[in-house]
């Protein structure tokens, strides 16, 4: 499983960000997809994920409303966005994709994650 994230950037607070994550190198209708955060000096936590099977959508309190994950689907790829709008400072992050098999239809939000990609920045400040 390859997954490559990318869109991250320096935005001021109220600007929107869209970020991506190219998943590849398996079947892709297996696995639930999810995004996580990082700030400097806090632990790594869960922001959004997406079931497979139904697509149904969650999002962790801080940024619902605000966020939206959507899932497209190539041949051979995946790619799992996030739409990021009205940001805060408090959104500032290292921004990872990560993936997991998953059950058909099953919560995305309860699994514990296990392939990862590398992190994108995403900087909110004026």
């Amino acid at each position: 499983v390859q997954l490559q994230a990318s869109g991250g950037g320096l935005v001021q607070p109220g600007g929107s960000l869209r970020l991506s994550c190219l998943a590849s190198g398996f079947t892709r209708d297996y696995y639930a997809i999810g995004w996580f955060r990082q700030a400097p000096g806090k632990e790594r936590e869960w922001v959004s994920c997406i079931n497979r099977g139904d697509d149904k959508t969650y999002y962790t309190d801080s940024v619902k409303g605000r966020f939206a994950i959507s899932r497209e689907n190539d041949k051979n790829t995946v790619t799992v966005s996030l739409q990021m709008n009205a940001l805060k400072p408090e959104d500032t992050a290292v921004y990872y994709c990560a993936a997991v098999l998953a059950g058909y239809r099953r919560p995305c939000a309860g699994y514990k994650y296990n392939f990862w990609g590398q992190g994108t920045q995403v900087t909110v400040s004026s």
